[in-house]
């Protein structure tokens, strides 16, 4: 199973970017994988998702535009770039990852890091 560890995450003021990486490990990075992102007494939403190759690649509606969503295969890594953040991004974001197409619903997922905490000010 592969292993994921997010990084990148931190304060940052509204209007600001910042990238998150989601590294891979224990097995061949072809899974695809998705970032999801849960804000304190809410549930976990879908941001964006990656197949395998990279060439398939779908937002929620609340981001697209906004962030991009990458994978390097060669290092194991995939990346969301989030630029023109809001203080409604504030959230815990997690990365996961599964066999097949990156489905929108987090309990298709079994596979998740720990998460990075976002935190946007206004």
């Amino acid at each position: 199973q592969v292993q994921l560890v997010e990084s990148g995450g931190g304060l940052v003021q509204a209007g600001g970017s910042l990238r998150l990486s989601c590294a891979a490990s224990g097995r061949t990075f072809t899974d695809a994988m998705s970032w999801f992102r849960q804000a304190p007494g809410k549930e976990r939403t879908f941001v964006a998702g990656i197949d395998g190759s990279g060439t398939y690649i779908v937002y929620s509606e609340s981001v697209k535009g906004r962030f991009a969503i990458s994978r390097d295969n060669a290092k194991s890594t995939m990346y969301l770039q989030m630029n023109s953040l809001k203080p409604e991004d504030t959230a815990v974001y997690y990365c996961s990852a599964r066999p097949g197409w990156p489905e929108l619903r987090g309990g298709d997922y079994d596979n998740w890091g720990q998460g990075t905490q976002v935190t946007v000010s206004a």
